[in-house]
């Protein structure tokens, strides 16, 4: 039989058909085969974790079908130890099942660091030193002295403190400023709209005291505090231009956007 006619003979063309189902077939099954395997169309939003403690993070994990490894832990005030405070992948992001979530959980105690030195230095450099350190700066007493805007004391809790001694990090110090003897003031800095720590650094910049914090109705949980933005302050900016150094300033906090909008207007 000529090559020509076996081309064109029943036998042939049955084994071609054949072949061209198999391999049909072998894709189909592969395809299928990673369907199943990559879970297609299976993702979903992952839950927001922040706030979660060990138990509550353990049913979420099952619920979603999620595994989690906590990778650092941080210490973050008036959060509660152990729990979660951040999240990677984000709340929100779509997964499939048995994706690893990198969590940041909030430590027991605050690491302890080192005070630098302070005295004799500028209330500048020394803002400087204390938030490169990891602490805040806390209260500011002036004093009239011929060495004005020098730190001439440092205290926490109103107890002198020196330089080499070890503080939780995150605690506040407080500084004892020259100025002098002349009473002088500094432009009253406008808060509104900002977080708390945000506040507090320009506050003290402006070498201001932090007041009273007040938290309206709407603050609940320790993610609320952490989210929560100032919509009211005293002194006003508006009526109360300058004040004296030294001056304290009281601040309202909420996470209700439309009352933070409505004192900017």
């Amino acid at each position: 039989m000529s090559f020509k006619k076996f081309l064109i003979s029943g036998l042939f063309l049955k084994n071609l058909i054949a072949a061209i189902a198999i391999f049909l077939l072998i894709i189909f099954i592969t395809m299928w085969s990673l369907k199943i395997y990559t879970r297609h169309g299976q993702a979903y939003a992952l839950p927001d974790l922040t706030g979660m403690d060990a138990i509550q993070l353990q049913q979420a994990a099952k619920d979603f079908k999620f595994k989690y490894q906590v990778i650092d832990s941080v210490y973050v005030k008036d959060t509660e130890a152990g729990s979660v405070i951040d999240q990677i992948p984000a709340a929100g992001f779509k997964v499939k099942e048995d994706r690893t979530v990198f969590i940041t959980i909030n430590s027991n105690s605050p690491e302890q660091v080192f005070l630098p030195k302070l005295r004799d230095v500028s209330f500048r450099q020394a803002k400087v030193l204390i938030e490169n350190s990891g602490m805040l700066v806390g209260k500011i007493v002036h004093k009239p002295s011929e060495y004005v805007d020098l730190v001439l004391d440092v205290f926490v809790d109103s107890v002198l403190v020196y330089e080499g001694e070890k503080f939780p990090r995150s605690t506040e110090i407080g500084l004892v400023v020259g100025r002098s003897s002349q009473s002088e003031k500094t432009p009253t800095p406008a808060v509104i709209g900002l977080n708390l720590d945000d506040a507090k650094s320009i506050i003290s910049s402006a070498m201001l005291n932090v007041g009273v914090i007040i938290y309206d109705e709407t603050i609940v949980t320790g993610k609320d505090t952490a989210n929560a933005i100032i919509y009211k302050q005293g002194p006003d900016p508006n009526s109360n231009k300058n004040i004296d150094l030294g001056t304290s300033i009281d601040i309202w906090l909420t996470i209700d956007k439309l009352k933070v909008m409505d004192s900017q207007n």
